[in-house]
């Protein structure tokens, strides 16, 4: 013979804890996708495809990280893949335990404006502010870097924007302006033409944010003076306007542009 519940309270927590348990199916069901993923974001009725590598611990349950790689002028296209094919990328693939964070590769059009200073740029902050909804990202930890028209990307949006970066990674990166050897672009010096001194005036608008210079001494595209040029100005306004960080600089001795670390 069946036992039979007859409290009324018993049965009535039952129901509660039944329709708690089938209210939370779905979302435990559900999967979070990790590794390499595929992502499109619309700037002025333009798609641009790019990538986000998210962790395989990835949860919900907490803010991560984010670190927005910019690639070089040999990658201009709007396959959304190639961009990540550079060290980062193959760095990522080989170790993903050493980079527990939400990175983000963009992808500029070849379009024949100079790569990260105009729609490219904007394009950027869209997937930056995509990601960071989409996948948690903490907006008070959003490293920038970027490679050679990279590096000038780099520089260029976090002059331009410096409230939206915690530390920038410039790697064989240029602000003087520059013909691309690969993409044969004109890019326009990153300073306005009544500056004085382009990197003295960049200088001043990262003077708030920690900066980490890398640069090979045999780089024949972009020359390390490049850097040093910036480095040397920098003690200068960034003691001026009191950085919270003192940048740094690495060169790297008898490494090619393509081979220097990030």
């Amino acid at each position: 013979m069946k036992r039979r519940f007859r409290s009324p309270r018993f049965i009535r927590t039952l129901f509660i804890a039944a329709a708690f348990v089938l209210a939370a199916s779905p979302l435990a069901a559900q999967k979070v996708e990790t590794g390499f993923l595929d992502r499109v974001v619309v700037v002025t009725k333009t798609e641009y495809r790019y990538q986000v590598i998210v962790p395989r611990e990835f949860t919900r349950a907490k803010t991560w990280p984010v670190i927005i790689a910019l690639h070089g002028g040999g990658s201009y296209g709007s396959d959304g893949m190639r961009q990540n094919d550079g060290g980062f990328g193959r760095a990522i693939r080989s170790n993903p335990d050493r980079f527990p964070a939400i990175v983000i590769f963009p992808q500029a059009h070849a379009d024949g404006t100079p790569g990260w200073q105009l729609e490219g740029g904007q394009a950027v902050l869209a997937t930056l502010d995509k990601s960071i909804k989409e996948f948690k990202g903490d907006p008070e930890r959003v490293v920038l870097t970027g490679l050679s028209a990279g590096g000038n990307g780099t520089w260029s949006l976090a002059s331009r924007f410096p409230d939206r970066f915690a530390a920038i990674v410039p790697v064989c990166g240029f602000i003087f302006k520059f013909k691309g050897t690969t993409s044969g672009l004109d890019y326009p010096a990153l300073a306005p033409a009544d500056e004085a001194d382009p990197y003295v005036f960049i200088a001043k608008r990262v003077s708030g944010i920690p900066v980490w210079i890398f640069h090979g001494d045999a780089d024949k595209t972009v020359m390390v003076e490049e850097s040093r040029k910036w480095r040397r100005r920098s003690k200068r306004s960034v003691r001026m306007f009191n950085s919270p960080s003192s940048p740094k600089s690495v060169t790297t001795p008898g490494i090619q542009l393509t081979l220097a670390p990030i």
